[in-house]
């Protein structure tokens, strides 16, 4: 049994030494005082302050939030109200759609990317078909042609965001008793003001880890982004890989380091507060 035991802990070194090796080899060599990927020269920050005076780094890091920031907002505000009106239905309905829901979570993400691209493109087509016509109809200006770019991207982002917000808002609606809103309501409030009062803090967990999945998902993509943004939009993913296809630079070291750095913090967030709801469930329902 011992024997075993120290195989498994052994075991489980290897696969975490698989796994965090390279980051930590880039993390470390982020500080080095030279250019160089495999000699360690000195401990240096210039790196991050080369990186830091990069536009095209700094545009593609505004970029990154703007679209993470935005994208993540409208998804928790959309998956909030379709994980309502998701539990709200009747168990024959609520099934089938919570499958299609989870679909965007396990599909792969090239295929996401690439069939988003292909309706952007179909889109713009019959935009610039019924834009043709109602310019020469009217006398009107509109705009023929539309291109990939940001608010495509943006789209595609809140796109596979929401059902991440919708999963995690659906355990805290189970969790709600069900006689609460009627309760308000018979105390009266109107189906908003119970809505506000009473559904939105009994959520409020779900809803805040939903946000925080939602940025953190939008944050870290690559895939969809590279198939959605077109040739004047990139964020940062999209730029690091732009990067390493010619002379790797420290600075893709720095940036990934700082990408995987704010990542590990949201994750933690996540977790820590889970873990305390979860201690919260068990004091409240021992």
């Amino acid at each position: 049994m011992k024997t075993a035991s120290v195989f498994r802990r052994l075991a489980m070194a290897l696969v975490f030494l698989f796994l965090y090796a390279p980051i930590l080899v880039l993390v470390v060599f982020s500080f080095n005082a030279s250019n160089s990927r495999s000699v360690w020269t000195g401990f240096s920050l210039d790196w991050y302050a080369e990186l830091f005076q990069d536009d095209m780094i700094l545009s593609a890091l505004y970029t990154t939030l703007t679209v993470s920031v935005l994208s993540a907002v409208i998804a928790t505000v959309a998956g909030t109200f379709a994980a309502i009106g998701f539990y709200n239905m009747k168990k024959r309905w609520r099934g089938p759609l919570m499958t299609i829901n989870n679909i965007p979570m396990v599909n792969a993400d090239i295929v996401t990317g690439v069939s988003m691209c292909l309706f952007f493109v179909a889109a713009f087509g019959l935009w610039g078909q019924a834009a043709a016509w109602i310019n020469d109809s009217l006398g009107t200006n509109l705009p023929e042609t539309l291109y990939l770019g940001f608010g495509t991207m943006l789209v595609a982002h809140i796109t596979f965001n929401i059902p991440y917000v919708i999963l995690s808002i659906m355990p805290k609606l189970r969790q709600m008793d069900k006689n609460l809103v009627d309760a308000a309501q018979d105390l009266g409030c109107t189906w908003m003001q119970a809505f506000w009062k009473v559904v939105v803090p009994e959520i409020k967990p779900g809803i805040v880890n939903g946000l925080l999945i939602a940025f953190t998902m939008s944050v870290d993509d690559f895939v969809i982004s590279y198939f959605t943004a077109g040739s004047s939009t990139a964020n940062l993913a999209m730029r690091i890989y732009a990067m390493t296809k010619k002379r790797i630079s420290p600075e893709v070291n720095a940036v990934s380091t700082l990408l995987f750095v704010t990542v590990l913090i949201l994750l933690i967030i996540i977790n820590v507060r889970e873990a305390r709801q979860e201690k919260a469930a068990r004091r409240l329902h021992p």
